[in-house]
C-alpha cells in the first residue's frame, strides 16, 4: 500500500456488497431473487417463443415486444452472476475489467431498453393518431432495422464510459454499494480528478434515457389529445386500454432509474439500504414484471400462452 494521501490498492479486484448487516441472511435472501431470476428468463424466453412461432403476432407491437424481451434476458444474465454469488456463496469480488465490462453491458442495456420503450410508445401514437398509414409507417421489414439503429447508438454511446474508467487509480477503499458494477459508483472510488467522467455519464443519461423519456412523455400527450377529441366513451377506452401494458413498463423502468440517480449524485446522507434497494429494483423488477403485464393486458398474447401450456 502507497504511503501517500491517497492510499492507493494493487490488488486489481472490487469488493461488491450484499445487504449490509444482513449477512447472516444472505442465504434466504437469495431464494426471492432466484424465484425473480428464474421467472424473468422464462417469462420473456416464452414472448420470444410465442411471437416467434404465432405468424398471427408478426404484428408492430408484438415485433418491439419481443426487441423488449430480449434486452430484458440480458439485464437478468448480466447481473445474475455476481449478485446470486454474494448471497449464495458468499463471493465478493470481482477483477476491475471484469467490473467495467459489466458497467457496460448493463449500462448498455438500460439505454436499450428505454430506446425500445420509446419505439413502443411511438407505435401506440401511430395506432391512435395516424391509423391509416400504420402498416406504411411500421412495415415488417423496417423494425428490426429501427431496433438495431437504437441498439447500436446506444452501444456508442455508453463505449466511452469503461475506457475512462480504466485510466484511474482508485484508492481508500474498493467496496463498491451494490451487488453488481455501476458507472456512478465506480467513479466514485477513483484518486484522480473524476469530472470528466461525471460530465460524460450525465451527458450519456441525458442523450439516450433522457430523451427517450421526453419523447415518450411528448407522444401520451399527443395520443392523449387525439383519444379527447374522439366523442364515443367506449372508443376512448378502448384507445387507452391498448397503451395501459405500456405506461405499466414505462412506470416500472424509469421511476427507480430516477430514484438512483439522484441518489448517487446529490444524496451523499441518503441510507445505503435505500440505495442497494433502488438498484435492485431498477435491474431485476422490469425484466420480472414486463412478461406479467403484457401477458394479463394482451388477449391475444394470453390466448396463445395458455394454448401452449394446455397441450
Amino acid at each position: 500500500m502507497s504511503a501517500a494521501n491517497d492510499t492507493k490498492y494493487d490488488s486489481g479486484v472490487f469488493l461488491l456488497s450484499g445487504i449490509p448487516g444482513q449477512e447472516d441472511l444472505h442465504l434466504w435472501i437469495s431464494i426471492p431473487f432466484c424465484f425473480m431470476y428464474a421467472i424473468s428468463i422464462v417469462g420473456n424466453s416464452v414472448i420470444l417463443f410465442i411471437v416467434k412461432t404465432n405468424p398471427s403476432l408478426h404484428e408492430p407491437m408484438y415485433i418491439f415486444l419481443s426487441m423488449l424481451a430480449i434486452t430484458d434476458l440480458g439485464l437478468s444474465l448480466a447481473t445474475m452472476p455476481t449478485l446470486l454469488g454474494i448471497f449464495l456463496f458468499n463471493f465478493r469480488e470481482i477483477s476491475l475489467n471484469a467490473c467495467f465490462a459489466q458497467l457496460f453491458f448493463i449500462h448498455s442495456l438500460e439505454c436499450i431498453e428505454s430506446s425500445m420503450l420509446l419505439l413502443m410508445a411511438f407505435d401506440r401514437f401511430i395506432a391512435i393518431c395516424d391509423p391509416l398509414r400504420y402498416t406504411s409507417i411500421l412495415s415488417l421489414p423496417r423494425i428490426p432495422k429501427m431496433g438495431l439503429v437504437c441498439a447500436l447508438s446506444r452501444l456508442a454511446v455508453v463505449f466511452p464510459l469503461p475506457l475512462l474508467l480504466k485510466r484511474y487509480q482508485y484508492c481508500h477503499t474498493n467496496v463498491l454499494s451494490h451487488s453488481y458494477c455501476l458507472h456512478q459508483d465506480v467513479m466514485k472510488l477513483a484518486c484522480s480528478d473524476i469530472k470528466i467522467n461525471s460530465i460524460y455519464g450525465l451527458f450519456a443519461k441525458l442523450l439516450t434515457m433522457g430523451l427517450d423519456s421526453l419523447f415518450i412523455l411528448l407522444s401520451y400527450a399527443m395520443i392523449l389529445n387525439t383519444v379527447l377529441s374522439i366523442v364515443s366513451r367506449i372508443q376512448i377506452f378502448r384507445a387507452l386500454n391498448t397503451c395501459v401494458s405500456h405506461l405499466c413498463a414505462v412506470l416500472l423502468f424509469y421511476t427507480p432509474q430516477i430514484g438512483l440517480s439522484v441518489i448517487h449524485r446529490f444524496g451523499k446522507g441518503s441510507s445505503p439500504l435505500l440505495q442497494i434497494l433502488l438498484g435492485n429494483m431498477s435491474l431485476l423488477v422490469p425484466p420480472l414484471m414486463n412478461p406479467i403485464v403484457y401477458s394479463v393486458k394482451s388477449k391475444h398474447l394470453r390466448a396463445r400462452i395458455i394454448d401452449v401450456f394446455s397441450k
